[in-house]
């Protein structure tokens, strides 16, 4: 039904359209392309995990589960951030299960930015962080990874910093670039922030696939940084299970506080069973320790597989993502280039562009290496089948 005058609306975020992730997938759909591009995985979790939600719906774990979270689950979080980043969270105020780390970051940046303010992220980065910005009345403040390692330039940082600079927006390892912050770039970080009312909102969805023995250096890890942080993380990227949308958040109690609060409106709880699922899950570490030895096996294949075609890889230090370049043998845009590899050679990527507000163009795309390795010899196969135009 058409609107009338009478209900004519003004957008919140008007020149917001469908998400590239949405568009590509359709077309490659279309085309049945292999699919390189999203970062979910199309192998099965472990039938573990399954059996545990079943078994959690048997007992009649099926109504509410308590605002923040359900206690096994919190209680076992804080022994794993205590012993693996030395960091304790009070289990009662300091530890939040959010119904995926998508509304784990929206309540961070709702609860703690306001108009007026300004929030500094870096590109390129995940495409909700300007618009949750935006949507509440703060200016998004985007600053250029530097090329060709994707590194943060501390000076830039230090120079963009206002009295206005509410929050900075931190990913390792990073999507989509797939690099990870160091020990130094901690302290960088720390000494940045320090004296001031700064935020760190520190997204860590992939805090357990680093690869070549890297060590996770997230803000639980600086006793400083931890003390202005709010970090967000996903049991859907840890284990395979994206579809249950689980994610959870940790920051000082007074930090917490003001993410409740949009919490309790946005969800109230996240999924009880799966919550009583994972509380079980998390007791045997390997389940996430085994991340990275899983996945550096399917990025070194899919590297190995690519040897012959015409794109460079990039390195790849962590997450489950891959870039390649194209620069070396055409200038065509990288939209353009996603394009043609969907509806000539059948296999679809993301485009890096995607992933700045000015659609900065690098002649580089994304891969998902989160898939079996049939997918991924498959579609490496149709990478090497690209020739220059």
């Amino acid at each position: 039904m058409a609107l009338t005058s009478s209900v004519l609306h003004r957008s919140k975020l008007p020149d917001v359209g469908t998400t590239i992730f949405s568009v590509i997938g359709q077309l490659s759909a279309q085309h049945n392309a292999i699919n390189l591009s999203q970062g979910a995985p199309n192998f099965p979790c472990d039938a573990t995990l399954i059996d545990g939600v079943t078994r959690a719906m048997q007992q009649g774990h099926n109504q509410y589960a308590p605002m923040t979270g359900h206690q096994a689950l919190k209680e076992v979080l804080a022994e794993k951030v205590a012993t693996l980043y030395g960091q304790s969270y009070d289990v009662a105020s300091e530890i939040l299960i959010t119904g995926s780390a998508s509304e784990g970051i929206y309540a961070a940046i709702a609860g703690l930015v306001h108009p007026g303010d300004e929030v500094i992220f870096f590109e390129p980065a995940f495409d909700s962080y300007a618009p949750i910005i935006r949507l509440q009345g703060a200016t998004p403040i985007a600053l250029k990874l530097q090329l060709p390692n994707f590194t943060i330039n501390w000076d830039a940082l230090r120079a963009a910093i206002t009295g206005r600079t509410r929050m900075i927006i931190i990913n390792t390892p990073h999507n989509p670039s797939a690099q990870v912050l160091s020990h130094g770039d901690l302290v960088q970080l720390a000494a940045i922030t320090r004296h001031t009312d700064i935020v760190v909102l520190s997204d860590e969805v992939y805090e357990h696939i680093l690869f070549d023995g890297r060590q996770h250096h997230g803000m639980a890890t600086s006793p400083e940084l931890a003390q202005r942080s709010v970090i967000i993380s996903s049991f859907g990227k840890t284990f395979h299970v994206t579809g249950w949308r689980v994610g959870y958040c940790l920051a000082p109690a007074a930090l917490m506080e003001e993410v409740v609060k949009v919490h309790q409106f946005m969800m109230f709880a996240a999924d009880t069973p799966m919550q009583v699922a994972l509380a079980d899950y998390l007791h045997i570490a390997e389940h996430y320790l085994s991340l990275s030895r899983f996945y550096q096996q399917k990025r070194d294949l899919l590297k190995q597989w690519l040897q012959d075609s015409p794109f460079r890889a990039l390195p790849s230090a962590g997450s489950f993502f891959m870039l390649i370049s194209y620069a070396d043998f055409s200038d065509e845009p990288d939209n353009d280039m996603v394009r043609r590899l969907i509806v000539d050679h059948g296999v679809a990527t993301i485009p890096l562009s995607a992933f700045y507000t000015d659609g900065t163009d690098n002649k580089l795309l994304r891969l998902s290496f989160a898939k079996d390795e049939s997918t991924l010899q498959a579609g490496a196969q149709a990478l090497c089948r690209v020739r220059p135009r």
